[in-house]
């Protein structure tokens, strides 16, 4: 049987909401959730194979200041977002748990005698895993949590582990030093520059953890009152050895760039446009495609309406029509053609899967990208012209590829 047999019959069996503006701007702005889509969308969630950094380490480590250095998100937002998933650990997922594309684990029972990191394990083992342990630079009871990362490592010791030696400013000569610049830990090395006594300290440390083929990273991340430049001293090193670890394009996808809408809104709804257009891109990907052309429009109506709740404006019939005006519903219906190609035996299978999550993902990352500019000149009391609103979306669906690419082609 031909590959193109029954096209037509196939075809007309799915009602596409992409196929008329009026359509599909009703089911953004009102949107019905059918109880189907809703299922996928919670099944897409639970196979989501979001990477976990399980963060090991004693209270007062710096953990926490790990999270906010490396998402930006606040300390309110870090302490009130840890919720428990096992007896003795709390899940951080950013965020937020709807759009989650990264989580953080943070064992809370090393300090208690007899802790076992069984449960923890089992409860990581399917996800995509990375050990963050942490220790003050000048702390060496380490017992602790030396004896959790060795069950951990004894198990599966091939996750990766990045040792990341914190509070490096107590092991300063005095309050008056600064950060030594240029970095002078790169690749391993601890240079010549760094103060006797904190040298040996770290130097002691990776005693340690001999055996263990762990990536140190020495690191001070601070406050601003507390007034050592920069606060984020030793970031770029962490992000080396976290995208060496799981190469997944995180801190790309983590970083603002538009300077002149680089405003709180913006950097507040930049994470949940990750987030759903991840979401979008994997409903995509998944060949059910009656399914998922709803599924994606339902995903894509969660965002928008997010993205109206950080500027607190109202989203409007207007408001959409303006944007997908702009856009023009040749983009969006590219996302309809992608799922009408799972209907085609064989080719389906071949073709679909290998652009249609991707196509998607960008899609969607686009026009919450679009809807963000739309908003944050809308507050400043300008008019746009479908033009300009063309020319962001067009700009940000360049960028959605490469940035979420490798992360859909891994999730799949």
């Amino acid at each position: 049987m031909s590959k193109f047999t029954n096209w037509k019959s196939w075809s007309g069996k799915i009602s596409n909401p992409f196929s008329n503006a009026s359509a599909y701007i009703d089911k953004i702005v009102k949107p019905q959730v059918d109880k189907a889509a809703e299922d996928k969308i919670k099944a897409i969630h639970e196979r989501l194979p979001v990477p976990v950094f399980w963060l090991l380490g004693k209270t007062q480590s710096g953990k926490s200041s790990i999270i906010r250095t490396l998402t930006g998100s606040s300390a309110a937002e870090i302490g009130n977002g840890f919720k428990p998933c096992t007896r003795t650990a709390m899940l951080f997922d950013f965020p937020d748990a709807e759009t989650a594309f990264l989580r953080f684990l943070d064992t809370r029972g090393l300090s208690e005698k007899g802790y076992d990191a069984s449960e923890d394990m089992k409860w990581c083992e399917q996800q995509a895993h990375l050990v963050i342990v942490v220790i003050k630079a000048m702390d060496h009871q380490q017992e602790a949590v030396l004896a959790a990362l060795k069950q951990v490592h004894k198990v599966h010791p091939k996750w990766p582990v990045i040792v990341a030696q914190t509070a490096l400013h107590e092991g300063y000569p005095n309050r008056a030093m600064a950060h030594i610049q240029p970095y002078p830990f790169a690749d391993g090395r601890i240079g010549e520059s760094v103060p006797a006594d904190l040298r040996c300290s770290l130097l002691k440390q990776r005693e340690y953890f001999a055996g263990i083929n762990a990536t140190f990273v020495p690191l001070d991340f601070t406050l601003p009152e507390d007034d050592y430049a920069p606060s984020d001293y030793g970031l770029d090193a962490l992000w080396a050895a976290i995208e060496q670890a799981l190469p997944l394009g995180l801190r790309a996808m983590l970083e603002d760039h538009i300077g002149d809408i680089n405003d709180v809104y913006w950097q507040t709804a930049h994470p949940h446009v990750i987030g759903y257009a991840i979401s979008a891109g994997l409903a995509a990907a998944i060949p059910v495609p009656a399914a998922s052309l709803g599924t994606v429009v339902a995903i894509q109506s969660k965002l928008f309406h997010s993205i109206a709740h950080v500027y607190g404006l109202p989203l409007t019939k207007q408001s959409i029509r303006e944007i997908v005006s702009a856009v023009g519903m040749g983009a969006l219906a590219r996302m309809g053609g992608r799922e009408l190609l799972k209907l085609i035996p064989a080719y389906g299978q071949t073709v679909a899967l290998s652009v249609a999550g991707v196509y998607t993902a960008a899609a969607t990352y686009a026009l919450g990208k679009t809807l963000c500019f739309y908003f944050s000149k809308t507050q400043q009391g300008k008019v746009l012209g479908a033009d300009k609103l063309r020319e962001v979306f067009n700009a940000e669906l360049a960028r959605g590829r490469e940035l979420l690419r490798s992360s859909i082609k891994k999730q799949v």
